[in-house]
């Protein structure tokens, strides 16, 4: 009769105590996963990078006259020619919100 042994229980307080501290614990986790969701999102600048080589496929296919801004949602986007060297242009944005900015300059062939 092995299988019937008694097993010790614990109390109410006890099961109260783990219940609060495993739910204590999957708050701070999903916080802290929330928190990193958040600034990934936040300094996702794939979009401007696509509208920056999208710009370049155009300025390189003749379609875009120089200078061109623009903007795209907080982003203002300018394509210019270095004013110090006639054959290179310089493509950038820079967000209005956060300041982050992007840019890359290529020359003429």
């Amino acid at each position: 009769m092995a299988v019937l042994k008694k097993l010790r229980a614990s109390t109410l307080m006890e099961t109260l105590v783990a219940t609060v501290l495993i739910v204590v614990v999957f708050m701070m986790a999903s916080m802290t996963l929330n928190s990193l969701f958040a600034n990934t999102i936040a300094q996702n600048d794939d979009e401007i990078r696509q509208e920056l080589l999208y710009l370049q496929y155009q300025y390189e296919n003749r379609r875009l006259s120089l200078p061109y801004y623009g903007e795209m949602g907080p982003w203002s986007i300018a394509v210019e020619q270095v004013a110090s060297v006639s054959d290179v242009v310089k493509f950038s944005a820079v967000n209005g919100t956060s300041e982050k900015k992007v840019s890359y300059s290529i020359g003429n062939e």
